[in-house]
Formats: C-alpha cells, structure tokens, sequence
C-alpha cells in the first residue's frame, strides 16, 4: 500500500533482524567448520606466513587451535606485505620444518619452492586470501558445509570431457567469444588437483585448501601446462569484462579484451577505464580462469580477488610490466602489481557440448549428488539458491 505521498507502507516479507539464539547457533556452525577445515594434528609443525594488515585475531584464533590440538610453538613468520612473487630466502628455512603451512602471501599457490614442500614432504597447506577478519566468520559463507562445496566442486569436474581435445568455450550478451583449446593431458593435470578432487579439508598430504571454504578451483589455469612457463596455450578471441578489482565501479563501456596465443594483444574502448585497462594488460598472460562455488559468498564483492558466488568468472592476468595505476589504487593490495583479475557474473561456458556455466548459473548446482548432499544440510533451494547480494 502507499500513502498519499507516494510512499510504500506495509511488509511482505520476514523480518532480516536475527534472534540471539539464532546467533549463537550460526556461530557454532562456523566454528565447527573453521575447526575442521584447518585439520591439524598433535605432531604437526605449524608455520604461519602472515602480513602486517592480517587481522591479529585471526592469527590468534589458528594458534589458539592449535594450541588445543597439542600443536606445541605454533611459528608466526610476519612480513611487511602479502605481496611476495617469489618465496623469500628467509622463509625457507622455517618453511623445511614446517608440516602445516597458513599463509596470506601471493607466491603461495606457483612458487616452485612451495610446489616442492607439498609435492615431496607433503606439507599441508592453507591460504587464507578469504579470511583476513575474524568477523568474517559471523557470514553464511563461513559455516557453508565444506563437505557441501566439495560435492558442487566434483560434479563440475564431471561435466569436462576425458581423453580427447576439446574446446572451452566462453560467450556472453556484450560479444565475449574466447576458446581455450585443451587436450586430454591437460585435464588429467588440472582435474588431479587437491581442489578439483573436491577436497576442502587441510587433511591429506600435499593439500593446498583455500579459507574461508569459498574459493574454488580454476577451470583452467597453468597447472594444465604442469607449470611450463615455456608452452603457449591456444587461447585466442576477445572477452568483455564487466568489472575488475581495483575499479569503483563495473564498466560501463563495453571493452574488448583481445587474447591471441595465450597473451592480450589489444584492449579497445575510449574511457577512462579502457585507456587504464589497455595500460596494464596488453602483452599480459592468463594464468588462472577462476570460478566461484559457494553459494553463501557476496555475488557482488569482488574485492580483494573476485567473487566466490557460484558461476562468477575471474580471469587472473600477469602483467607484461607492474602498473602504475594499481600501485596508486591500491598500495596494499594483497596481490602484487604485476597481477589483474577481470570478472564476469553472466558468462556461459561450454566444454565441448556440456554447459558447466549458463549466464552465470553454475549448473552443477543442478546435479543430484548436489541436491541429495544439500538436503542433509537443510533446504537445498535456500542452500544453493538464495544468493546474498
């Protein structure tokens, strides 16, 4: 109803307003979720790569479970910036007695002396991009079953074809037409991965798990290549971003983001933003084609390296050169300047005939296994489909 100034009066639905005991209970869900997720055990040697802007009560919550778990003299090493490309001399030999890993810097997933702690001692690691405020833990995404977001995880992976070429495929209403050709190797490789198993808990050797559990595996990303900076993947054809990290707003130019063999050759438009974009990201790499999977995380929050909503595509690009511009937008950024994440919310991705994304709905969401394992946890349409904004 409306009153005679034209103003709505009245209510339809629920009120958002949560009762303490409705509180106290969505606590113990994230709690018992952060508990599991960072696994550790008595014997494990806990190492903890922090930065000067981590939230402190976060690196106390980890020790403090450690501490009750028989983790004795769980390490803090504290750096200046997350922004290491490379792992630091100085960490290394912390890092060779180290079982159990937790670190917010950068070099943590491509560093090849990281790749080897995992690869040959096993070490278990944790990086904690997501999960740089305590107080995160008091959102939905936090006490999303991780056990949940496995199976959403592995009923993608079911979707891309096996032992044969094929084509993936990328599309949307402003003109993206991007194809990355991938052959049967290159999918044994990313698909062998820890996160693509679906394995969301630190407990297996050579884990590497995101925290908080939102950020998902790569639909592609260099691992496909086994991390051979000399191969040159057939990626060719123009993506039209919709946003990315470091800019107020979503564009509101359509710019043409051209690739041809793995790197971008031009960037159109005549904005501000274009003129930004072509600065940073001609001669650039696609290193990582991310993907949410939660879906309990923000659709529209794409700070600080895309969003983890389901079906929301960030494209993570080094850059030829650092920039300029992102040194001055965001001088404590906890990727270096060397690196870009473009973002779409409504693309449509196709692996040879298998839809895995449709206008930005993950269709795994739609699997059996998924729903079957969602309805353990509650009501499967609130659990998969009522997307926070």
């Amino acid at each position: 109803m409306f009153n005679a100034e034209g103003d709505f009066i009245g209510r339809g639905l629920p009120t958002r307003e949560d009762l303490p005991t409705t509180r106290i209970e969505n606590a113990f869900a994230a709690y018992d979720v952060f508990c599991r997720v960072l696994a550790l055990r008595p014997d494990d040697k806990l190492l903890i790569l922090a930065d000067k802007k981590l939230d402190p009560r976060v690196t106390s919550a980890i020790t403090g479970l450690a501490k009750a778990r028989g983790v004795k003299e769980p390490l803090v090493l504290m750096s200046h910036t997350t922004q290491h490309e490379t792992m630091p001399e100085w960490a290394k030999p912390h890092l060779e007695e180290a079982t159990f890993v937790v670190s917010t810097w950068f070099c943590s997933v491509l560093d090849p002396f990281a790749i080897r702690m995992r690869r040959e001692k096993g070490q278990r690691w944790i990086k904690i991009t997501y999960f740089r405020d305590l107080d995160l833990l008091d959102t939905p995404q936090a006490r999303f079953a991780p056990e949940l977001l496995g199976e959403i995880i592995r009923a993608t992976a079911r979707q891309y074809p096996r032992g044969r070429d094929f084509s993936l495929q990328f599309a949307d209403a402003r003109g993206t037409e991007l194809g990355i050709a991938v052959d049967g190797g290159m999918v044994d490789n990313l698909l062998g991965t820890t996160r693509w198993k679906g394995e969301m808990i630190a407990d297996q050797p050579g884990c590497y798990v995101h925290y908080l559990p939102c950020h998902g595996p790569n639909l592609y990303d260099r691992t496909m290549v086994s991390n051979d900076d000399s191969v040159v993947v057939p990626i060719n054809g123009v993506l039209y971003p919709q946003w990315a990290v470091g800019f107020e707003r979503p564009f509101e130019e359509r710019i043409p983001v051209v690739f041809a063999d793995d790197r971008i050759v031009e960037v159109g438009g005549a904005s501000r933003d274009a003129e930004i974009l072509r600065d940073m990201l001609v001669g650039g790499q696609l290193i990582e084609l991310g993907c949410g999977f939660n879906p309990k995380a923000p659709r529209y929050e794409i700070y600080p390296a895309g969003s983890n909503s389901p079906g929301v595509l960030h494209f993570g690009i080094d850059l030829a050169k650092p920039c300029d511009y992102i040194r001055r937008q965001m001088p404590d950024w906890e990727e270096p300047p060397i690196h870009m994440d473009l973002i779409t919310f409504d693309s449509t991705v196709t692996a040879d005939n298998t839809t895995l994304i449709d206008k930005g709905y993950l269709t795994a969401l739609d699997d059996p296994q998924v729903r079957e394992a969602a309805r353990r946890y509650g009501d499967d349409v609130d659990l998969l489909e009522n997307w926070p904004n």
